[in-house]
């Protein structure tokens, strides 16, 4: 039997018109709040150390996050920390505060970093978790696994002829959309004296119901799940029930209709039946949760705690050949945006015009035409720069050089775009004019990679959005070597520690869809992450003080001074 705690606390964040994050669209903006947004956390000991989770009704963990609650718990709980142990994950609701991290792409809308909204997220995630810390007690842990039945409409694959790609999966019709991902959920149950307590549940599917034409902060279907199975506790005697209904593989999931009719389905919910839709899809992932720790006894989870977390640079790795199609080159490069990111989702979020993205095609291929076709005549760190990331990026119609600040050929200071066409253009426009992001990294390429272990359980913990089979071959992948160890199960953890974007299997990247678009360093990410991952889970096999792995690399600091010149800007209209 283990110790374990809970906590929960708000993120009281006021809604005083700053975008949110998750959309990206410059008239996404905070005017209200419509439910609470909270951190949940979970403590676990086995008497020599302790694991912590938790899951914050955010769209994202970024770095600043992260280091901000390192920094809390480190002067509240001293050597008794140990930052490998700690997980932050969220819900990514696209309807919570943004401006919280110190890179700046994702923060353009916002505009730019704000220092409240980091204090308000950092101060309720210590909170959380330091209410979980001491809270501990004898507690008994039990893994659960169902799948949805086919028929409960709470997920649908939105970019099927990517997902039809992988080798290793059936192919679906457009009508099978809801088949075409991982229907399973797994829950850890926390129980004392004869019952369940809290909960934590692993099921990927996006937390868009409610759409970008809306105004207040909300949990959508993750946060309405939580309020939902903790008020089902409660009423079954649980004194303060903690449930966290975390993400697992949502990368290519939304929980709305795909299929024939879909878009005019879509636009039948407005408004307030946009709330209803996301209480609903949140009420089914709680039934299910709370149906299966009801209804079956649960495999018990005994065993030690470990845990291992490491950075890497994903702008320069070599990718094993045993996950790159037996590619003995295959790299990644510094991170490119393409065409198919700012196009947007079809159903969850569209993005630029359909005529702008085809001319922006058009422009990016030959753009890239013009290149190769004068490599020689280039500077040698030219030449080697564009064979890279034209190597890593493949079919990728690039738009954003987020590495070189460059957007189709042109610094973003140098853009002809009118200011008065795209207020987020205008924005970024702004500045890299005043200097505000010569130095800065418009998005993180330092990552965090974690693999924690409950006894035969191991989850791997990944910053940013798996794909339904990149989350699979993720989860073989690190499993298939855990098992000498006597892991039993691995399972994901998306959204963890940080984020930069999405990972897609190879063959769905070649198709190009919103989600390939922002897979940015290219189509070796996800070889990329099942090397530097599985070479972490050889090292966990190992005794500790025998482990040999990059403990020192963390993010580059931002250059205050340009971070200066982006922090609490003025809110448009406010």
């Amino acid at each position: 039997m283990h110790q374990a705690g809970w906590g929960r606390a708000e993120i009281v964040v006021e809604p005083r018109g700053h975008a949110m994050f998750g959309y990206g669209m410059w008239h996404h903006r905070a005017r209200g709040a419509r439910t609470p947004l909270y951190a949940r956390a979970v403590c676990i000991g086995d008497g020599a150390r302790r694991l912590v989770l938790c899951c914050a009704d955010l769209g994202s963990i970024s770095h600043a996050v992260r280091a901000g609650v390192c920094e809390v718990l480190r002067d509240r709980l001293g050597s008794d920390f140990d930052e490998a142990a700690l997980v932050l994950t969220c819900t990514h609701t696209h309807s919570g505060p943004g401006g919280c991290s110190h890179e700046a792409l994702y923060n353009v809308v916002t505009p730019g970093f704000v220092t409240a909204h980091l204090r308000a997220v950092v101060g309720a995630i210590g909170d959380a978790i330091l209410q979980a810390w001491c809270s501990t007690a004898p507690t008994e842990l039990r893994l659960y696994e169902a799948a949805f039945d086919d028929a409960v409409p709470v997920a649908w694959n939105r970019s099927l002829r990517a997902y039809n790609r992988n080798p290793e999966v059936a192919p679906r019709g457009e009508r099978e959309c809801h088949l075409a991902l991982n229907r399973t959920m797994h829950v850890v149950g926390f129980h004392r004296d004869g019952a369940v307590q809290a909960l934590l549940s692993l099921f990927g599917v996006h937390a868009t119901c409610i759409g970008n034409r809306l105004d207040l902060y909300d949990g959508d279907n993750k946060g309405y799940a939580a309020a939902h199975a903790e008020q089902a506790l409660r009423a079954a005697g649980a004194a303060d029930p903690v449930a966290i209904f975390a993400q697992a593989t949502a990368g290519d999931v939304s929980p709305h209709f795909h299929g024939p009719g879909d878009w005019a389905r879509r636009k039948q919910l407005t408004g307030a039946a946009e709330y209803a839709y996301a209480e609903r899809n949140g009420r089914a992932q709680s039934d299910r949760a709370l149906s299966m720790v009801a209804a079956h006894p649960g495999q018990p989870i005994d065993g030690g705690l470990d845990a291992i977390f490491s950075y890497a640079d994903f702008s320069a790795i070599k990718a094993d050949p045993r996950f790159a199609n037996g590619n003995d080159d295959a790299r990644t490069s510094e991170p490119c945006h393409g065409v198919s990111f700012f196009a947007g989702t079809p159903i969850d979020g569209r993005g630029m015009p359909p005529v702008l993205a085809w001319v922006s095609k058009a422009v990016a291929r030959s753009l890239k035409k013009r290149r190769l076709a004068r490599l020689q005549q280039l500077p040698t760190a030219d030449q080697d720069y564009y064979r890279r990331i034209y190597a890593a990026q493949g079919p990728k119609a690039i738009l954003l050089e987020a590495g070189r600040k460059i957007i189709l050929g042109r610094p973003l200071a140098q853009l002809a775009l009118p200011d008065f066409l795209d207020a987020s253009t205008a924005e970024l426009k702004r500045q890299a004019r005043i200097g505000a992001i010569d130095r800065s990294p418009l998005v993180p390429t330092v990552l965090p990679l974690q693999i924690v272990r409950i006894g035969a359980i191991a989850i791997v913990c990944c910053p940013g959005e798996f794909t339904t089979t990149a989350g699979a071959r993720m989860m073989h992948s690190v499993g298939e070597i855990l098992q000498a160890g006597g892991v039993r199960q691995a399972l994901i953890c998306t959204y963890a520690n940080d984020h930069m974007g999405y990972v897609t299997t190879n063959e769905e990247y070649q198709e190009q869809c919103y989600e390939g678009g922002h897979t940015i360093f290219g189509q070796w990410t996800l070889a990329a992450f099942q090397t530097r991952l599985t070479a972490l889970a050889r090292e966990l096999l190992k005794p500790e003080g025998a482990r040999q792995y990059d403990r020192t690399t963390r993010p580059p600091p931002i250059p205050p001074d340009e971070l200066a010149k982006r922090t609490d800007l003025p809110v448009p209209g406010g």
